[in-house]
């Protein structure tokens, strides 16, 4: 299930540890290239912004800054954030104190140096200048250049891994949910001048599925380079509890790797702790988890880790473009996962089953406030329904209308307009919720509740079905006075339609997420419903 992680929290923190920065006490260590070999994820998160030197205590000239640009071009972009950084500054150094270069110098090169690990298929603007500064002679000195280049590949640091791609991109892949806006000069001047306020926080502007899916991204690269990854070939229909066969040993130990199973790989046995394991692979795949490992499971297990890698990359950049935090309770919807998440702030309260917009009907992709709650609701008939189901219906049947509890009200553009009256066979069932939006959707009740039980639910005309709608409504009324579970149970069966205000709007955010965590840290992965993954995959994978 989904992060539970909010979307917005997966909706939305940064995993960047900060350590202080004031070291004037310390003599700066020397950079060499040994202290600058691969560092773990762990390290590294302590690594670019508020580790800088905090005294102001060596300056230097402005025009130094208009120099360094016109020697290096290809830093144009991003020279308006180099200026308003050390106009706030005063143009004092931030990558030096009395005693040197400071150590963080040597960690935003390793964070630069190794792009591909933050998911980024695309070398930076003059890194080897940057290395061949790096790993020069250190000197107490301040060196202009590396004091600007540092500064510059900070920011091309930002844009790349943690803005993301441009919002024509976004906009092109019909991702309609606001992008973040972060004044990356701003940010890190107020980490500079306020160290200790940031320091061991996680503070980072990304959301914060992001550091976990790159956790998961460095393990899928390096088991492609150590495995081969052959397709696991049945010798039977299904393997159940009980059962024994060599390839049940194969599949223990593509479940191992996976870090799903934890016992004997060289067992052939179908015992208790492969039936766990099966369970929970088949659970952060999306499928229905009873433990048999038929054709649908072995196609999973089978699933190339150059796929995956593709999953995991696409679903990083989606997570640089979303807001880093939401402070109030709000709705999350993310449609390839068919749930409903609800949150206060960054604690998820409860998860439930939604039906989505079928892949002819694709559920948008966008935000909005939620702002009423409609009990025992008509159902107001869209024009391409009446023209493409029910006008032939009514052909088919004249009773239809009646039969279906529906009415016409009157006609427009030579259609007949239709609504269907409120009930419990009423297409959106006993209430619905609604954000008003240009696109027309909604949440709502169903009369249809068998299709909450199937695994891929992905069936309505674009507004989303929940399974709860009693829970939901009584979350969203529970400021509003007078609203207990009697009255909305009372209001959902009246048959009398009846608007409710809610007396605070609740922020809704509908995504589109093939691999995310969830709460235990486990690594999920969703199929592409509407085709989304690969044109954004191709484009991040491009070659530069």
């Amino acid at each position: 299930m989904l992060r539970p992680l909010p979307i917005v929290s997966f909706l939305f923190l940064g995993l960047l540890y900060l350590s202080s920065c004031n070291q004037s006490e310390k003599k700066a260590p020397k950079i060499t290239k040994d202290s600058l070999k691969r560092r773990s994820i762990k390290e590294w998160n302590k690594t670019i912004p508020g580790n800088f030197n905090s005294e102001q205590e060596l300056f230097f000239d402005t025009l130094q800054i208009e120099s360094f640009i016109t020697a290096h071009p290809q830093l144009e972009e991003y020279a308006p954030s180099i200026r308003k950084f050390y106009n706030s500054r005063h143009f004092a150094f931030a990558w030096y104190n009395k005693n040197g270069l400071i150590e963080q110098a040597g960690n935003l090169t390793d964070r630069v140096k190794n792009l591909k690990d933050e998911g980024i298929n695309k070398d930076v603007p003059y890194r080897a200048s940057l290395d061949s500064m790096i790993y020069a002679k250190q000197t107490k000195k301040p060196d202009i250049n590396l004091e600007l280049m540092l500064t510059a590949q900070y920011f091309v640091f930002a844009k790349l891994a943690w803005e993301g791609m441009d919002a024509s991109i976004s906009k092109s892949a019909e991702w309609f949910l606001p992008r973040k806006k972060i004044a990356y000069d701003a940010y890190l001047d107020s980490m500079i001048k306020a160290p200790a306020k940031f320091a061991g926080t996680t503070v980072a502007p990304v959301y914060r599925q992001y550091d976990l899916l790159k956790n998961f991204l460095i393990k899928y690269r390096d088991l492609e380079q150590k495995d081969s990854w052959q397709p696991i070939v049945a010798d039977k229909k299904s393997y159940k509890p009980g059962d024994s066969s060599e390839v049940i040993a194969k599949i223990k130990t593509r479940l191992f790797k996976l870090e799903d199973f934890k016992g004997d790989t060289t067992n052939t046995h179908y015992d208790d702790e492969l039936l766990a394991a099966v369970k929970q692979f088949q659970e952060r795949n999306g499928m229905g988890a009873d433990g048999s490992i038929g054709p649908g499971t072995l196609t999973e297990l089978n699933t190339s880790l150059k796929k995956r890698i593709r999953q995991i990359l696409v679903n990083m950049e989606r997570s640089r473009w979303l807001p880093v935090k939401v402070d109030s309770s709000y709705l999350a919807v993310n449609i390839p996962e068919f749930k409903l998440h609800v949150y206060h702030s960054d604690s998820l309260l409860w998860s439930g089953n939604v039906v989505v917009g079928q892949s002819l009907h694709k559920t948008v992709i966008f935000s909005g406030d939620m702002k009423y709650v409609v009990f025992s609701p008509y159902w107001n008939v869209p024009t391409s329904i009446v023209r493409n189901e029910i006008l032939p219906a009514m052909r088919r049947n004249k009773n239809y209308i009646s039969t279906h509890q529906m009415e016409i009200t009157g006609y427009s553009g030579g259609l007949p307009v239709v609504r269907q009256k409120p009930g419990p066979k009423n297409s959106l069932g006993l209430v619905k919720f609604l954000f008003p939006n240009s696109y027309d959707i909604y949440l709502h009740d169903t009369p249809a509740k068998s299709l909450f039980g199937e695994s891929s639910r992905a069936f309505s005309h674009g507004c989303i079905r929940v399974e709860n709608p009693t829970k939901l409504a009584e979350f969203l009324l529970k400021d509003n006075k007078g609203w207990d579970a009697t009255k909305i149970k009372t209001a959902m069966n009246s048959g009398k339609e009846q608007y409710v205000t809610l007396k605070k709007k609740v922020p809704v955010y509908i995504a589109y997420f093939t691999a995310f965590t969830d709460r235990n840290n486990h690594l999920n992965f969703r199929k592409d419903i509407y085709s989304r993954d690969e044109p954004l995959a191709n484009m991040l994978l491009k070659e530069e």
